[in-house]
């Protein structure tokens, strides 16, 4: 019962700290000297991957495939497309937790199919 407890909170915790943890990247558009306009815009554009997030983690507390499947996803794709662009501490940083979150909600999903079976 308690790992089944951990295995439900724990990808939906950290999947809130990830989206916080992005959104800290969008601050640097502040000390570019933009306009108002133009920072809102580039704001904007920082935050797409941390709305992406959310809307992933809002469809994945109710059905946790989408959690599992879309995290894997992302973080491959990051990989993907990032690759030789970062040292290697920026996949583990990004790809990471994406990963990790992924397996969490595949995880949780397993142990509560075999429960109700």
């Amino acid at each position: 019962m308690k790992t089944e407890r951990i295995l439900y909170w724990a990808p939906r915790v950290l999947g809130i700290l990830f989206a916080i943890f992005i959104s800290l990247f969008a601050l640097d558009v502040f000390g570019e000297g933009h306009t108002p306009k133009e920072t809102a815009i580039a704001l904007l554009m920082h935050l797409i991957p941390t709305a992406l997030i959310v809307l992933t983690l809002v469809l994945a507390w109710k059905w946790e495939w989408i959690g599992l499947i879309v995290f894997l996803g992302l973080a491959i794709f990051y990989i993907a497309w990032a690759w030789g662009k970062f040292p290697i501490s920026a996949y583990i940083a990004i790809s990471g937790p994406l990963a990790l979150i992924g397996l969490l909600f595949g995880s949780h999903m397993i142990i509560n199919r075999h429960k109700v079976l």
